[in-house]
């Protein structure tokens, strides 16, 4: 019972740094319909930035997590306004070309800058240990990271249901022509809405860096799992998005522990369940 106790919190930890990462991602292709396949490499430079901030020039844990996340949302804001804007009008298919060549090139740079090596953030004294729980150890920065991702996805909810802002996105959801007629600068909407995007990712890498490690690649296998997070909550859906993150949480960690060698064919199968039986998704919006 101790063993499945520590595998539950690891795979609630889990589930909430997806959902932090993926809830960007949701956010940016339920709004502005783009499939920003380099999301993944904005993660990882989240986890390299926070790395070389905390090894050479801010040695506070938290605050060189957050000066991360903000350098993440800039490059995001660059990108979407040097490169993607100008594709809107192309359709799907150039814009996930284009988010596929950067994500390469994001992970060569990465591979210049930071060479090949695994590394690790290291966490500071007084969240490296553990605390006992109903007789059990837990560690605690896993249980913190738990309570960051409920904050998250909190904030995430007041931000979407209960501020004009909020009521915008779900408006641009639905019919983006006609919040632009109403007077509301869309394009400065799309981004915001990807700013905050790339904000979610870099934030994601920072705080997952402790327990996940930096290496090359990694943005990939999470980009893998966000797509699939994104695919069984449904588009349009932050709470979709926060369910299906739980689940692929649980059935990563409990899969890996019990049968790792078919862990990401099961999460697969899930998947594939979940589209046959609900082809939006969880508590995705119905399109068309």
């Amino acid at each position: 019972m101790e063993v499945l106790g520590v595998q539950l919190v690891n795979a609630l930890s889990y589930g909430m740094l997806l959902f932090i990462i993926t809830s960007g991602l949701s956010l940016v292709f339920g709004i502005l319909g783009v499939l920003n396949l380099a999301h993944g490499s904005l993660y990882m430079l989240g986890a390299y930035i926070a790395y070389s901030l905390t090894m050479k020039y801010v040695p506070v844990f938290w605050l060189a997590i957050l000066i991360a996340s903000v350098i993440v949302a800039l490059l995001a804001l660059v990108v979407e306004v040097g490169l993607l804007r100008p594709t809107y009008h192309l359709g799907h298919l150039s814009q996930v070309l284009l988010t596929f060549g950067l994500a390469y090139v994001f992970h060569d740079v990465a591979k210049v800058l930071w060479g090949t090596q695994v590394l690790s953030l290291t966490l500071p004294i007084e969240l490296s240990g553990s605390v006992q729980v109903f007789g059990q150890t837990f560690p605690i920065y896993r249980l913190l990271v738990i309570g960051i991702g409920l904050f998250v996805g909190a904030f995430l909810w007041f931000l979407q249901e209960k501020t004009r802002f909020g009521a915008i996105i779900r408006a641009g959801l639905v019919d983006k022509e006609m919040v632009s007629g109403l007077g509301i600068n869309i394009k400065l909407v799309f981004t915001s809405v990807f700013l905050i995007g790339g904000l979610l990712a870099g934030f994601g890498g920072g705080i997952a860096a402790p327990i996940l490690g930096i290496y090359p690649g990694m943005e990939f296998q999470t980009l893998i799992l966000a797509l699939v997070v994104l695919v069984i909550g449904g588009l349009g859906s932050f709470l979709g998005t926060f369910i299906a993150s739980l689940l692929v949480g649980l059935l990563e960690t409990f899969s890996k522990y019990f049968l790792p060698e078919v862990s990401l064919f099961i999460i697969f199968v899930f998947m594939a369940v979940v589209l046959v039986t609900k082809p939006n998704g969880l508590l995705g919006k119905k399109v068309g």
